[in-house]
Order: C-alpha cells, then sequence, then structure tokens
C-alpha cells in the first residue's frame, strides 16, 4: 500500500512538472513609454475645488500652457505647467518629474515646487493598465493624512484627462 502510495505521488509530481514546464506567461509589459502621449506643448484647462472633504462644489477654472519633455532618451519626464485665472487673480505653476523604474514596471511622480527648493516625498506611484492609469500617494490636507487617487486616461490627439480624488 505504501509502494503504491509513493508511486501515484510520483506520477502526479511528473504530471505537475510536464505541465508547468508546458505553461508560458505572458510577457511582463514594459510600461517606459506609458507617458509618451503627453510629450510636446499643451493647452491646459483646469478645474480645481479648493475646499475638499467638505461638500464643497465651488469649481475654479484655470487656462493655461503644459509642457513635457522627454529627459535624454530615458525612463523619465519633465512636465512644466503653469496657469491663471485672471478674474480672481490666481496663477499656479508646477513642475513634475516622472521616472519609470522597469523593476516594479511602476512610475514614480515628483512634484517639485522650484519656487521653494522641495521636492515632493513620497512621490505618487503607479502604472497603466490598458488606457487606465491608477496612481496612488498619501496626501495631508487639514492636518489629516488621506490617501489619494489619481485615475488617469491617455489622452487623445485632442484632449489629455486626469483627475484627482481624496478620500
Amino acid at each position: 500500500m505504501k509502494l503504491l502510495a509513493i508511486y501515484w505521488l510520483s506520477v502526479l509530481q511528473l504530471t505537475l512538472t510536464c505541465v508547468t514546464a508546458g505553461e508560458t506567461r505572458a510577457p511582463a509589459r514594459d510600461g517606459s513609454q506609458d507617458f509618451d502621449f503627453l510629450i510636446g506643448n499643451w493647452k491646459a484647462h483646469v478645474r480645481r475645488l479648493p475646499d475638499r472633504l467638505v461638500g464643497s462644489s465651488n469649481w475654479i477654472e484655470y487656462n493655461g500652457i503644459s509642457n513635457h519633455k522627454k529627459l535624454l532618451d530615458s525612463n523619465a519626464n519633465f512636465e512644466e505647467f503653469e496657469v491663471d485665472n485672471p478674474e480672481k487673480h490666481l496663477h499656479i505653476k508646477a513642475r513634475a518629474l516622472r521616472l519609470y523604474n522597469p523593476d516594479t514596471r511602476q512610475w514614480s511622480i515628483y512634484l517639485l515646487d522650484l519656487d521653494k527648493g522641495v521636492l515632493s516625498l513620497p512621490p505618487v506611484v503607479g502604472e497603466f493598465n490598458g488606457n487606465r492609469g491608477e496612481f496612488y500617494d498619501q496626501e495631508q490636507y487639514k492636518g489629516r493624512a488621506n490617501s489619494a487617487a489619481q485615475p488617469d486616461k491617455r489622452a487623445t490627439p485632442r484632449r489629455d484627462r486626469s483627475r484627482n480624488s481624496a478620500w
């Protein structure tokens, strides 16, 4: 009986080994060009909700420019962003550095405040799956730690869409 059990375990192990050896996994997706659709100079239109997490629906709209450059033909790009709201005399100037890690297959997005000489840490981290990107970070807002998701959809030649939501 013991010999029969050993025989069947051997057959099972051999069968599993053959099945496993025959399996082919889909190659891991290289996302190093995920943000290439943004490279170039764009007109920017932004809607910002200044009073978050309080049920406000008072959006402020801005118009301006967004310029994206690939850095040294690498897995990195840099964004310069500047928008204004002339009626309210508001101005937003921002810079972002995006770095792709081929080991984790994820992007890290660092926001830069050049006026203050500050690099935001930790970065926003995530990846694209198909045409949808999921990027996450932890933010401090009014003394509270909040998780933030930034679902992104790839741009069409006429429109880039992204949004930020905090909960």
